[in-house]
């Protein structure tokens, strides 16, 4: 026969953590609203942004200063 005991303590020294209620939020009109507008119609679409032609065209812009090679070859 073992040794050893399958029932765990329960009883412990330390006084159990209770976990707090939470605190009720204060009424807001403009969150009932929404609330309500959102149950009447439905959830607000999602939206695309437009890609931004600016960046596009900095990034395809040259990064680097030509060289002096890149110079003289342009020339002749």
């Amino acid at each position: 026969m073992n040794d050893y005991c399958i029932i765990v303590r329960t009883f412990s020294k330390e006084p159990k953590k209770v976990a707090r209620k939470k605190k009720p939020k204060p009424f807001s009109a403009v969150t009932a609203v929404k609330a309500a507008s959102r149950a009447a119609v439905g959830p607000v679409p999602v939206t695309r942004r437009a890609p931004d032609t600016k960046k596009k065209a900095a990034k395809k812009a040259v990064r680097h200063k030509p060289t002096l090679q890149q110079l003289m070859q342009e020339k002749d």
